[in-house]
């Protein structure tokens, strides 16, 4: 895979921790408004969603891993050390993840599959 396009032209200030943190977890800023005013320009949008659908099994993989991580740390500690609460909340956290999962998995489906919105 070739770099991100975050990487291809770099901001000319440094991205301050709480933005570097939400691109490293979520993939919204990838993605462009299919919505647009006129068929130009959504096509064009399709396109572009479509080419930046290639990064999604990067977040993918991310949040897999961060979801098993949740689950096993919340075993350890509600079987380990009977922290219950503390365990639930890492649960909570591995759900949110299997969510977030599902949910991108159809986004790459349907970027994959459909036809454009024209």
């Amino acid at each position: 895979m070739s770099a991100p396009p975050a990487a291809l032209h770099p901001p000319q200030h440094p991205l301050r921790l709480r933005e570097l943190l939400y691109r490293y977890w979520f993939f919204g800023w990838l993605f462009k408004d299919v919505n647009r005013a006129n068929l130009f320009e959504r096509a064009a949008a399709w396109r572009h969603n479509q080419l930046q659908a290639r990064w999604l099994p990067v977040y993918l993989k991310r949040w897999a891993v961060l979801t098993v991580l949740s689950f096993l740390v919340g075993v350890l500690l509600e079987h380990g050390l009977q922290a219950q609460t503390l365990s639930a909340v890492l649960y909570m956290q591995a759900v949110l993840g299997v969510t977030f999962n599902a949910v991108t998995s159809v986004i790459l489906l349907g970027l994959k599959v459909l036809p454009g919105p024209f």
